[in-house]
């Protein structure tokens, strides 16, 4: 009798351990390109045209490439520090020339706030922002 009782509570146990992990929540792991791109393609509140959102988003995929192609070579720190930084720097002339002082500094700062959170994740990446 003792021995029922036993094998019927691990039996429960079993029954709604195995439930509970059926249940649990499977969120999509999105690779790190794709987070940088979403916090760049993210122009709201800055009131973009039509035309000028297309030529950033067009941009910014461009970017994200290099950014990633430069992260993942097997050049020196050194080396991809001075890629990053001419990245940067070739960014900033496009976006100014796009957007206009004023409009840029609003958009750099949203980027700032937004990629914080991945800076160490993007590593040496982060001295293109």
């Amino acid at each position: 009798m003792r021995h029922l009782k036993i094998v019927a509570f691990l039996g429960l146990f079993v029954l709604l351990a195995n439930t509970s992990f059926a249940q649990g929540l499977k969120v999509p792991k999105m690779d790190l390109s794709s987070q940088v791109l979403g916090i760049l393609n993210n122009t709201s509140g800055l009131g973009l045209s039509d035309d000028q959102e297309s030529k950033l988003k067009v941009d910014n995929e461009s970017f994200v490439d290099q950014l990633m192609k430069i992260s993942n070579s097997t050049a020196s720190d050194d080396d991809k520090k001075a890629s990053f930084l001419g990245l940067k720097n070739t960014r900033t002339k496009f976006l100014t020339s796009l957007l206009g002082n004023e409009l840029f500094q609003k958009y750099s700062g949203q980027i700032l706030k937004s990629i914080n959170p991945l800076k160490s994740k993007l590593g040496l990446a982060a001295l293109a922002f």
